[in-house]
């Protein structure tokens, strides 16, 4: 799987960076193995050099996925590290999602599964009374 890293002027693109980024989604992605080809993160530091908050920093991945559409996530938080983190754990939730859609083994009727209308008609507070 290819990792990219690609900042705006006022955000750390750091080679620490780089490989912080690289770890992090690596271990976070290990389970769809192959079916990932790569991951592009955008870094961006929406409120400039000069002024700081809470959630100034932005963080886009974009997964490639072999015969899907690209899954893009977003996050952001007050550093980098954070909104990397936040970020790859919403793209985790939304590439399974994305996978377990074209999954056939997914899409099984369950046929051992009890209908809830067929237990309501044999509960036996759920009956009237016989004789009233």
């Amino acid at each position: 799987m290819q990792i990219l890293l690609h900042t705006d002027p006022n955000t750390d693109g750091s080679h620490q960076m780089t490989e912080h980024l690289q770890a992090v989604v690596s271990k976070a992605m290990a389970r769809f193995g192959e079916r990932l080809t790569r991951v592009e993160a955008h870094l961006s530091d929406v409120d400039g050099p000069s002024t700081t908050s809470d959630d100034g920093i932005h963080c886009t991945l974009e997964a490639r996925l072999m015969g899907f559409d690209a899954v893009v996530v977003k996050d952001h938080a007050g550093n980098a590290h954070q909104a990397i983190e936040g970020a790859v754990r919403k793209l985790q939730r939304a590439v399974g999602t994305a996978l377990a859609k074209h999954d056939p083994r997914g899409h099984r009727p369950q046929a051992d599964a009890p209908d809830a209308d067929a237990d309501a008609d044999t509960d036996p507070e759920a009956l009237p009374e016989a004789g009233a």
